[in-house]
């Protein structure tokens, strides 16, 4: 009966030894905010509390003039940019009313490039690091953030102006408005 009553303890104490040291497994939720992007809400110039689409929108980054996914020649009210985490500046063109120039060569498609009215815009940031979680890692926000928008070539910018949100800018929030611009 004592080997019994023993063995049946030891069995118990191992089972909650195994009990407690089980962790949960490590899966960042998808629900858990990462590190966020840029965004910009596009408005009217001449009646500035109405919003208004960039139309033939296309979004590339300067250095390769890549496409960013979801603004190859689109119509957009918002612009969503995601920053650099290993930099303190990072640069896109957006060019509107965009269109493919076939450099008068439509059967060659090598030499085709996007053209339309190309803006350039910088926007330079402090980085910080934050700790989310041992699942999910650090994730970057952004402090004094500040847009610049020059036109790439002598041409005019269509975008007329831009406004920060709050003073001292920051993006640390994926689904806030950062920057409003006027076209």
């Amino acid at each position: 009966m004592k080997k019994t009553s023993l063995l049946l303890i030891l069995l118990l104490l191992t089972g909650i030894g195994i009990t407690i040291s089980c962790e949960p497994d490590d899966i960042c939720p998808e629900s858990t905010p990462t590190t966020p992007s840029l965004i910009i809400d596009a408005y009217d110039v001449d009646t500035p509390e109405n919003k208004k689409a960039v139309t033939k929108l296309l979004v590339g980054g300067i250095d390769n003039k890549n496409v960013l996914p979801g603004y190859g020649i689109v119509s957009a009210t918002q612009i969503v940019l995601p920053l650099k985490t290993d930099a303190n500046t990072t640069q896109y063109v957006l060019i509107k009313d965009a269109f493919v120039n076939d450099n008068g060569t439509p059967d060659d498609t090598s030499d085709d490039y996007f053209d339309g009215n190309t803006d350039v815009v910088t926007i330079n940031y402090t980085r910080e690091e934050v700790y989310v979680s041992r699942a999910c890692g650090y994730k970057t926000i952004y402090k004094n953030v500040t847009l610049t928008v020059e036109p790439e070539t002598n041409d005019e910018n269509w975008i007329k102006s831009r406004q920060p949100l709050n003073d001292n800018q920051s993006v640390e929030n994926e689904t806030e408005t950062h920057f409003n611009i006027f076209h």
